[in-house]
């Protein structure tokens, strides 16, 4: 079949879950090309040929928050520099092609293209789970306007689909049609981890906060903390007394998780989702203005392995050290066969619209 898959580059976890089900598709002999907006079009571009950029919605953070005015600044501006252009080039390119099916990971030129031309559009992403379940009024609790507005920016994003699917490691209930939860979705490197026991714990934090997040680490002058993030472009690691600041390396970050006691870090969907399949309690810290975070660390503390805080002090980091066995146990609970029940949900849509000619 041949198949338009899209991407959001607003962060890099949908590159790197895309990727995972791009490989699949492309091993049970489907053909794909990829239109991705972003950071994402890098990282995509180096792994498969077909990979096509074009312009999409970014966020701007500062000081461990969303900033609303300049991001929609900034987008505005982006889309008067001859993006209309290219994006109609790229539509006439796509009419060569004729996808028959689209997937999309929250990116909406696929979907608006689909929609154009009657193709069927598959979703393949954690956001919609906002949308298309209902969830405990204590996940919810002093948030529900923020909830409200999320829900309803993520159900104006690929309305109508054909069939969405969720990746998730929490599981309400679902309340439409069409949805299927799947479990998160596990780059290779991950899979092929084993986890550890060790000594330090993992931090993964960036932006002004970070200066505040450091201070208080320092307060636990026994405790080895290996910190990505605070000190970007860094080419070795650097030793602040007990932190341990390391250079970016995908696989040394992997090793340095999996091994981990605990891990500090945001509320990314991703990060979260491996450390729940490695079995590694968490600090979540969720950036402020993006509910989804704060929905993935409260879900993440009410299921019993780890904990969700706004700002971290140091009683945060103690209760963490102190509980870590705690959550460990729990989390023992979660089991997960790689990949292959979000593979098999994949395989059996294709196949139903093959079946239904398309």
């Amino acid at each position: 079949m041949r198949i338009l898959y899209g991407v959001v580059g607003e962060g890099m976890g949908h590159a790197t879950r895309s990727r995972v089900v791009i490989e699949h598709l492309l091993q049970a002999g489907h053909m794909v090309e990829i239109m991705v907006s972003g950071r994402a079009y890098d990282m995509l571009r180096k792994h498969f040929d077909g990979v096509h950029e074009i312009h999409g919605w970014h966020l701007i953070y500062e000081d461990n928050a969303v900033r609303k005015t300049k991001t929609a600044w900034s987008n505005l501006v982006g889309l008067g520099d001859g993006v209309p252009q290219n994006i109609a080039a790229y539509f006439e390119l796509l009419d060569e092609y004729r996808p028959e099916l689209v997937v999309s990971d929250f990116e909406s030129w696929s979907y608006l293209y689909a929609k154009m031309q009657r193709v069927p559009v598959i979703s393949i992403d954690n956001m919609q789970i906002l949308n298309r379940c209902f969830h405990d009024n204590d996940v919810l609790q002093g948030a529900m306007p923020e909830f409200l507005l999320a829900k309803s920016i993520v159900k104006a994003k690929l309305p109508g689909a054909h069939h969405y699917v969720i990746t998730t490691f929490f599981h309400p209930p679902v309340r439409k049609e069409r949805t299927t939860l799947v479990p998160p979705i596990l780059r290779p490197e991950v899979l092929a981890a084993r986890p550890t026991q060790g000594e330090h714990v993992l931090v993964y934090q960036s932006g002004e906060h970070a200066e505040s997040l450091a201070n208080v680490l320092k307060s636990f002058p026994q405790q080895a903390f290996l910190v990505y993030g605070m000190r970007r472009g860094i080419q070795t690691e650097e030793v602040d007394g007990n932190l341990r600041h390391q250079p970016f390396s995908e696989t040394r970050f992997v090793e340095h998780l999996a091994s981990a006691r605990a891990v500090v870090a945001g509320g990314g969907f991703s990060l979260l989702s491996e450390c729940v399949y490695l079995h590694k309690p968490v600090l979540s810290v969720p950036l402020e203005g993006q509910f989804e975070q704060v929905l993935n660390a409260r879900y993440l503390q009410k299921l019993g392995w780890g904990l969700c805080r706004l700002e971290v002090t140091r009683d945060d980091v103690q209760e963490l050290l102190d509980r870590s066995a705690e959550f460990t146990e729990a989390l023992a609970v979660w089991q997960q066969d790689g990949n292959q029940r979000l593979f098999q949900v994949v395989d059996d849509l294709i196949a139903g619209l093959a079946g239904d000619g398309g």
